[in-house]
């Protein structure tokens, strides 16, 4: 059902799982939204319903999340900026919430330093293959052959499958305890809301409000 008892639509919110989503629940706790089923931690429900301000949320893997909002599968999502990029989805990105921050890098040995100043072809490890490509190919205009991972990215230059690697860097203390570190810097990453493009124009009044909301509570 579509619709709350008194005909108002329900908005739905999809939400990154983990600490993206814990913080976000936060942030809209300070602008009286709250969804009190989400804290029980044994619950086994999928779709949590605050009923009186007629809203939804879900829990989806971060890639999932855009993928849900451009369907209209969920009309607002938030998602780190790394996957908004990735996925490459059409819709409004329209509040950067400031937290999850950290930086997309390239990193590697203090010895790959040279081959990126000096353009050489070179391959290129990554969970984030589009993010990648269009740094080298667009940005720095350099030839690389681009090898996608799923996990563990800094052992890719340690056992020799690649020169350098493309990835999210927190602290950078997982790539020093491997000899690695942050060679160049990509783009700064963070959590951001994003709305469906038809739920902007058929829910304008709510979600605009929801918005300006949550930037005064930032």
């Amino acid at each position: 059902m579509n619709a709350t008892d008194d005909g108002k639509r329900y908005l739905t919110f999809a939400l990154t799982k983990g600490r993206l989503a814990k913080k976000t629940l936060e942030l809209l706790e300070k602008v009286g939204i709250t969804c009190e089923e989400m804290k029980d931690p044994d619950s086994r429900k999928l779709i949590f319903v605050n009923e009186e301000l007629g809203l939804k949320f879900f829990l989806a893997k971060g890639p999932d999340v855009p993928t849900y909002v451009e369907y209209g599968a969920a009309d607002i999502g938030v998602v780190g900026k790394d996957t908004l990029v990735e996925e490459g989805r059409k819709m409004y990105e329209v509040l950067d919430l400031g937290f999850g921050k950290c930086r997309m890098c390239v990193c590697g040995p203090e010895s790959a330093r040279e081959k990126l100043a000096h353009q050489e072809q070179i391959r290129v490890a990554t969970k984030y293959p589009d993010i990648a490509k269009d740094y080298f190919y667009n940005q720095k205009h350099q030839t690389v052959e681009i090898i996608k991972l799923n996990g563990s990215i800094e052992l890719a230059p340690i056992v020799g499958l690649s020169d350098v690697i493309v990835d999210i860097v927190e602290t950078g203390s997982t790539l020093r305890e491997n000899g690695l570190g942050v060679l160049e810097e990509v783009m700064p990453l963070s959590a951001r809301m994003v709305v469906n493009q038809v739920s902007m124009k058929m829910e304008s009044e709510r979600i605009t409000k929801l918005i300006q909301d949550l930037r005064a509570a930032l």
